[in-house]
Formats: structure tokens, C-alpha cells, sequence
């Protein structure tokens, strides 16, 4: 098992528009999780982007929410605990250090642009589909592709599981970030479009638009491909069921 925990990369800023996009998440998940099993799955169908709304090839009578607005509202929903936990602890270890080096108001920006584009390659698969798509995964695929062109060599702290130790291994963000790109692709190849399921083309396509509108929201002044702040492959190693540590890792690592 793979777990990012953190990145090294120092905070500059306090990112007020991604602590605002976890808090909005969460409390909207809250109302979700307040709703009987009727109520929830309306408002997943009222809220959540279904293609053929916007297509116009499918309408639900008993849906008064224009479809164009859930272009927005479904990046806000989320469909189980495990959903919601998953994007806001990526969205968390990510987003600030991509908040910080487009600005506030332009992430913001970028963060919902990315959630279109996302939509946007969902929706291309099958644009009369009747199943609502909910979650925040497609926008926080495009941060995850714009920190990948901004900081490739930063390190990432991984928690890995392997039978009877745990490590933490400092991984190279463009290996992290690469290899669940890859994840996608390989997922998407072995998915039907019209059967109800993850929506690995939405990661796909937030993922590369985030990599290439990052060019032209970050501030003028940030550089893109920055150098690391500590050393690759550094690990730290514990065995599990027992308090000693056996540890391996860099003296002048930035995680202690």
C-alpha cells in the first residue's frame, strides 16, 4: 500500500481559497449524509452532472435545477466517506503549494476550470448518459497536474506498507504524480462508458488541462520545474507491532 502523507516543499502563503474549497466540500457532504436514501439520490441526480441534461437528450420532470449549473455544484458532492476523505487529503498535501503560485483568486479560477475540463472529457464519452457524475476528483486532477509541472523534483513523504514494516520513503513528486496519471489511463481502458463506476476520463482530462493551464495562471514570477528541498529516497523504516524505530533517513531532512 501507497499513502502520500506530505510534500516538502515549504508554505509561503496561507491558502484561504483551498481551506474554503475542503470546508465547502465537507459541508456539503454533511447535508448529503443528512438526506434519507431518497432525498441523497435526487439530489445526485439534481446536482450532479449528468450529460445527457446537458446535452439535452435526457430530462428528469421532477428536476428544476438548470443543468448548466451543475457544471459547478457536482464538483462540490461527493458519494461515501471514503470519496470525500480521499480528495480532501490530496487536495490538502497539493493545493497550497499550487494556491501560492498562481495567487488566490486566479486558483480559484484554475481550480474550476479544471473541474470543467473535466467534465468536459466525461461528458465526450458518452454525451446521452443518464448517470449523474459527483465528486471533486477532476478539479483536484488538474492540481495535481499543475504541481507536477511546478515542482517534479520536490519530494513526496510516502507511507508504505509491506507485510510486517511500514516505511516512509521520499519519493520524487513526478514519480507520485506520474504514476497515478498512469493509474487513469491504464483504469480507463478497462472501463465501459455507459455502466455507472469511476470517472477515470475526468481525471484524465483534469489532469492534463491542470498541467497546461498552469503555464498561464501561475504568477509571472514563478518558475516552473523548481528544484527539490531535501533528498530523494530518503526512508524511514518500522516495524509493526513494536515501538523501536529503524530508522535510515537524511540528518538534514525538512521532515523532522
Amino acid at each position: 500500500m501507497l499513502l502520500p502523507i506530505r510534500d516538502d516543499n515549504p508554505h509561503t502563503t496561507k491558502p484561504f481559497v483551498n481551506y474554503a474549497l475542503i470546508a465547502s466540500c465537507i459541508a456539503v457532504f454533511l447535508w448529503q449524509n443528512g438526506l434519507d436514501e431518497g432525498a441523497s439520490e435526487f439530489a445526485a441526480y439534481a446536482y450532479g452532472l449528468v450529460p445527457g441534461r446537458i446535452s439535452g437528450q435526457v430530462k428528469f420532470p421532477n428536476i428544476e435545477v438548470p443543468a448548466i449549473f451543475t457544471l459547478v455544484t457536482h464538483m462540490f458532492m461527493h458519494g461515501g466517506w471514503m470519496h470525500l476523505i480521499g480528495n480532501m487529503w490530496f487536495l490538502w498535501i497539493f493545493g497550497d503549494n499550487v494556491e501560492a503560485s498562481l495567487g488566490h483568486k486566479r486558483y480559484l479560477i484554475f481550480y474550476l476550470a479544471c473541474g470543467l475540463a473535466a467534465a468536459e472529457g466525461q461528458f465526450s464519452l458518452n454525451p446521452a448518459s443518464d448517470i449523474p457524475m459527483i465528486g471533486a476528483s477532476g478539479a483536484i486532477s488538474g492540481v495535481l497536474g499543475a504541481y507536477l509541472i511546478l515542482h517534479p523534483r520536490s519530494n513526496i513523504k510516502v507511507f508504505v506498507l509491506l507485510i510486517i514494516f511500514f516505511t516512509f520513503v521520499n519519493m520524487p513528486a513526478w514519480i507520485v504524480l506520474g504514476f497515478y496519471f498512469l493509474m487513469q489511463l491504464w483504469s480507463e481502458a478497462g472501463t465501459t462508458p455507459d455502466e455507472p463506476g469511476v470517472a477515470f476520463m475526468a481525471h484524465i482530462a483534469g489532469f492534463v488541462a491542470g498541467a497546461a493551464m498552469v503555464f498561464f495562471f501561475r504568477k509571472p514570477q514563478v518558475s516552473v520545474f523548481q528544484p527539490a528541498h531535501s533528498r530523494p529516497f530518503a526512508t524511514e523504516t518500522h516495524r509493526v507491532g513494536f515501538r523501536r524505530r529503524i530508522p535510515n533517513v537524511d540528518r538534514d531532512s525538512p521532515w523532522k
